[in-house]
């Protein structure tokens, strides 16, 4: 079931799997298509810091690249941030980033800021950033180890070292958020305002 009714295709300025998997399970038929941007320069070029603020920057980043190469579309761009305090965290580099990132989380409550935007034709039509506080649980090197290894590669994939929907869902003892902002596209937004556009259909095909 395509619930898609745009003029065009809905584009997804990203090869993440997690976000493909969001739009495809809520029955949106969409191309995804990656942003090819440095956003650590579009980063510091910006001044901007806070965690919210980053990630709203580089999903409407995302979102403009593509944009400009597909007239016409629905352009979504979406960017996620881990903020520890005042400490920000990106995706590790390899195992022994990871273990630290791990050790630095442990025992204590970070927040995953996920922002998403609508671009079309270069204007922005919709902007939100959503919050989630995760408490990962105290966590020794033995367990962080046997955590690693049964994870694998994927833990390399993501800011934290983990995928909520897969064996990430063990580090953590308490969860405040939506579910969709931990995965990195805060759906439920995003729907409503694809609905106000009158773009999607939930009567289907």
């Amino acid at each position: 079931m395509n619930l898609w009714r745009g003029e065009k295709a809905l584009i997804l300025a990203s090869q993440s799997r997690a976000r493909r998997d969001v739009l495809s399970n809520a029955g949106l038929g969409f191309e995804a298509v990656p942003a090819e941007i440095d956003e650590r320069s579009v980063e510091l070029k910006s001044g901007l810091s806070a965690p919210g603020e980053v990630a709203g920057l580089l999903a409407e980043a995302k979102a403009q690249a593509v944009s400009g190469q597909h007239p016409g579309h629905y352009v979504v761009g979406a960017d996620q941030t881990l903020a520890l305090g005042s400490r920000r965290f990106s995706k590790p580099a390899d195992r022994d980033a990871a273990v630290a990132q791990l050790e630095a989380l442990a025992g204590r409550t970070h927040e995953l800021h996920s922002a998403v935007a609508v671009v079309r034709d270069g204007r922005v039509l919709f902007t939100h950033v959503g919050v989630a506080r995760m408490t990962m649980r105290p966590l020794n090197r033995a367990a962080i180890d046997a955590y690693l290894a049964s994870a694998g590669a994927a833990v390399l994939e993501s800011v934290g070292c983990y995928q909520l929907e897969g064996l990430g869902v063990h580090l953590f003892e308490r969860i405040e958020g939506d579910y969709f902002t931990i995965l990195g596209l805060p759906l439920l937004p995003l729907l409503g305002f694809l609905r106000a556009e009158g773009v999607i259909d939930l009567k289907g095909s």
